[in-house]
């Protein structure tokens, strides 16, 4: 097993732009630790650098308490499974998965039985004579992966090893990896993805990344966590409107007043007022903020329904995204920001029709002008 750190980290290329900033990270023993984030903020980059394939430009790397920074790839004690497999196209798969064993100068013997209990796992003890060719991508990933399997490294490095197979495929794999994480319980992971489906059901610690000009401003990492920590509390909006799929709905007001159950908060289009529970320290009267509520916490009522002292927002149904078990409700008012609710599938509602939307206090997130979130009371249980 093996532990990563990451002190002060940083990644430049030949014109001295830094693509990885200030990273700062401790990944422990048998963690299945996720890099989430947009395109181009440097996931693929960070994983790299810990494979050793990326040098590092500045700050310390270690693995299981020995500094890499020079350590040639081969010498880390990491496997790494790539998006595009990787494989040998002369090779069957036996060989495939045996060739980093034959390298080490692994007796034939151990090399056998290594490769066929992966296989064994794997479910490809029946395809262990094939060529590349002759798989399927979900099949050829599992090659990839028995690879890695066979070295027992201490790290395992995943690089969106999902992206080239289709939804049931990767519905199926994804699990598969989750239950090999499991099995091989000593060792780490280290995941990257742009799918924050596949960061919320593997990871125990998702690391979403900035990109752009905002990792230039607050650095690489724009918050460290459980899955469930960045979506019931996401530090700034950046995180709250990645986290959660649709996005959560933004709808830009003004502090109307402040006391110590929250903060009362005017809608600027609409004039509409919602109380959310959160410090009002550092805020003040007539300063603008962002109220944040995801689609999956709004509740529309129908015209006998009391809203138990919620706020309730009056808005137009505009179209309805019908997926069976559950629809998207899209809304809008004149003037004012369009809204997204999640409803029953079975849902009577229609264009044109006036909905009205309880929003739950406990749901409600508020943001700053420089995109931080308002510090929730500790008091107040974030809406499950």
């Amino acid at each position: 097993m093996a532990s990563i750190s990451l002190r002060g980290v940083q990644k430049a290329y030949g014109d001295g732009a830094l693509v990885i900033r200030d990273v700062d990270l401790e990944i422990g023993e048998n963690e299945f630790c996720v890099f989430l984030g947009p395109s181009g903020c440097g996931k693929s980059t960070l994983l790299r650098m810990i494979a050793g394939l990326e040098d590092v430009t500045d700050g310390d790397l270690s693995i299981d308490g020995r500094l890499v920074n020079d350590v040639p790839a081969a010498q880390r004690g990491v496997a790494m499974v790539f998006q595009s497999y990787a494989l040998f196209p002369h090779m069957t798969v036996f060989e495939n998965m045996a060739f980093g064993l034959k390298l080490a100068k692994t007796p034939k013997d151990e090399i056998d039985r290594k490769v066929r209990e992966a296989a064994r796992i794997l479910q490809l003890e029946a395809l262990l004579d094939r060529r590349p060719k002759a798989l399927s991508g979900g099949q050829r990933q599992r090659v990839a992966i028995g690879r890695a399997i066979v070295r027992q490294p201490g790290v395992f490095l995943f690089d969106e090893p999902l992206s080239n197979l289709d939804a049931t495929l990767r519905g199926q794999t994804r699990i598969e990896i989750a239950r090999l994480h499991k099995q091989f319980a000593k060792a780490s992971v280290v995941y990257v993805t742009h799918d924050q489906i596949e960061a919320m059901t593997l990871a125990d610690k998702i690391v979403l990344l900035h990109a752009g000009k905002d990792t230039e401003r607050y650095g690489s990492i724009a918050q460290i966590g459980a899955p469930l920590e960045l979506y019931h509390r996401p530090k700034s909006r950046f995180v709250a409107g990645f986290i959660g799929s649709p996005r959560m709905n933004f709808l830009p007001g003004r502090v109307q007043s402040i006391d110590p159950q929250g903060v009362l908060v005017t809608l600027d289009d609409t004039g509409e007022n919602v109380h959310v529970p959160v410090s009002g320290e550092g805020l003040q009267a007539a300063q603008p903020v962002t109220l944040g509520v995801r689609p999956e916490h709004l509740e529309l009522l129908d015209a006998s329904s009391a809203a138990n002292d919620a706020a309730v927002l009056t808005r137009t149904v505009s179209l309805i995204e019908q997926l069976g078990e559950h629809s998207y409700v899209h809304l809008d008012q004149p003037g004012g920001a369009a809204l997204i609710a999640k409803a029953p599938g079975d849902t009577r509602l229609v264009p044109g029709d006036e909905a009205r939307l309880r929003v739950p206090r406990a749901a409600c997130h508020l943001f700053t002008e420089d995109g931080f979130a308002a510090a929730s009371l500790e008091s107040v249980e974030h809406y499950a």
